[in-house]
């Protein structure tokens, strides 16, 4: 159980936490979670960085989905996709110290259907 867990960035998509207690990294990115040591995460940043985003776009662009980058899992069967904006967000976690980390999200950071009666 982690019980000295710091937040590192975060965004309206996500946020990266560090445990000390576990030396783990934690990714908590949409419906997404991930842990990492301290070398798989330098390992994931290697591999994030090195995506191209007009290569995958371009060769998937037949297909009617929205999300066309894939990040691979080591499960054969499984790969995670997404779109150029979540990618962007994605590296915005991984890469960018947040200096308002502990700051209120807006109201338009919020993803709720909201029905004003």
């Amino acid at each position: 159980m982690c019980h000295k867990v710091c937040t590192l960035s975060k965004n309206k998509d996500g946020q990266l936490t560090y445990c000390s207690t576990c030396d783990i990294y934690h990714l908590y990115f949409n419906n997404i979670y991930l842990e990492f040591k301290q070398s798989e995460m330098e390992c994931f940043k290697k591999f994030i960085t090195h995506i191209n985003i007009e290569y995958w776009e371009s060769s998937n662009d037949r297909v009617l989905q929205k999300r066309k980058i894939p990040i691979q899992t080591m499960q054969q069967n499984l790969a995670m996709v997404f779109n150029r904006r979540e990618l962007y967000s994605l590296k915005a976690i991984l890469f960018e110290t947040n200096d308002k980390i502990d700051a209120p999200i807006s109201l338009s950071e919020i993803d709720y259907v909201q029905y004003l009666n």
